[in-house]
């Protein structure tokens, strides 16, 4: 028997569709988040159309097989990730997103990520496009507020506003 997660994945639609409301868009921003921070490449793409375009930072990407490097690449440079998310505006099929995420590299220094995402999704809820605006900041390990295990961000953990960021 498939669990609610596997039936999801599998399924076409990617609920919640479009046009959004305020409670869907933020549905919409904490499934992405805890799929991004699941560091599975292969999961995360099945989110996108087969034909998503993204733009990351100065990289352009263009389908799931690209999106899968991509997100390859990232999570082999980018070590023990954590991200949180947060909406910042939607509408209709699109909705935009303020995040921030902590890292580090294999010397050991470790950056805080800031960054904006623009959305627009197909009918089915599958993303279609995203564009990323990020900016680095190297910070001490001391000054670190994501402290969670790998994997999703716990229900009672703080969102960016509520960390202050």
């Amino acid at each position: 028997m498939r669990t609610e997660y596997e039936q999801y994945m599998t399924e076409e639609n990617k609920p919640p569709l479009p046009p959004f409301t305020k409670e869907t868009a933020a549905q919409k921003v904490r499934m992405a988040e805890n799929g991004w921070n699941s560091r599975d490449p292969e999961r995360v793409s099945l989110v996108y159309t087969p034909d998503s375009f993204w733009r990351n930072r100065a990289e352009f990407v263009h389908g799931r097989q690209e999106i899968i490097a991509f997100l390859r690449r990232k999570w082999a440079k980018e070590l023990d990730y954590r991200l949180i998310k947060e909406v910042w505006a939607y509408t209709d099929n699109r909705i935009a997103v303020r995040f921030a995420y902590e890292w580090h590299d294999d010397a050991g220094n470790w950056f805080r990520s800031y960054g904006n995402e623009n959305w627009e999704f197909a009918p089915n809820g599958q993303m279609q496009r995203r564009f990323a605006s990020i900016n680095d900041l190297p910070i001490k390990e001391a000054d670190r507020k994501y402290h969670w295990p790998l994997g999703p961000r716990p229900e009672n953990h703080p969102g960016l506003s509520d960390s202050g960021l």
